[in-house]
């Protein structure tokens, strides 16, 4: 049968990513992704799209399709020179004041789910019909990386003592996601679950607010405005 890559022929992705109606796409893709602020710094600073617009198109579609449907090894290849250049894309947005890193997993996810949600609409609008189900398989044979970052997230390394408190951060994140975000991840989460988490958080904060001292960027800014 030979290696049939990171997702094969039964998936949703072979189906989606081979119709022509990929490179709207991609536009609608880039146009949506063009308004965070920081990755627009990132590609206006840091990518030749200006001067060679066709190129940078080419390698975005050849990274697609690699890892698509190239076999499992040509994929990891291109994944990894991938993460290499977003390593040395570093700098600060001229318009915010805000440092950004291409590595940003926060950044990561927003450019690879605006780029995943593009896909599926330029299919049902233009390629094909697309069931709610296989919809749904599609966004799933897109997101391992993300899970193994949530397993990072949810359970970090740190001292047995500190894991319960963190534990009640983590329920109070999970509690804040809307109901199909935690239905994709596979969280369990019992309606009542949110009137346990919600009253135990909110107290806790509201401790934390007068136990502790303003945060330094609080105090260094009330006392500039009061000099």
């Amino acid at each position: 049968m030979g290696d049939p890559g990171l997702f094969g022929p039964r998936s949703v992705a072979w189906r989606v990513l081979a119709d022509p109606s990929m490179l709207l796409a991609g536009m609608r893709g880039l146009l949506i992704q063009a308004l965070h602020p920081l990755a627009m710094a990132g590609v206006d600073q840091h990518s030749d799209y200006k001067v060679d617009p066709w190129g940078r198109l080419q390698r975005t579609i050849e990274y697609v399709v690699t890892t698509t449907f190239g076999d499992t090894a040509a994929a990891e290849q291109m994944g990894a020179r991938v993460r290499a250049v977003h390593e040395r894309v570093v700098g600060v947005d001229p318009h915010t004041g805000r440092p950004y890193r291409a590595g940003d997993p926060e950044l990561l996810a927003w450019v690879h789910n605006v780029e995943v949600h593009s896909f599926v609409a330029a299919y049902r609008r233009y390629g094909g019909w697309l069931s709610d189900g296989d919809a749904d398989r599609f966004v799933a044979e897109m997101t391992p990386a993300a899970r193994a970052g949530v397993r990072t997230i949810l359970a970090p390394p740190l001292p047995l003592a500190a894991r319960p408190l963190y534990g009640v951060a983590v329920a109070g994140a999970v509690s804040l996601l809307p109901r199909k975000v935690r239905a994709a991840y596979g969280f369990p989460w019992p309606a009542p679950a949110s009137f346990a988490v919600r009253p135990a958080l909110f107290g806790l904060f509201r401790a934390l607010n007068v136990a502790l001292p303003d945060p330094q960027p609080l105090r260094q800014a009330k006392a500039r405005l009061a000099s």
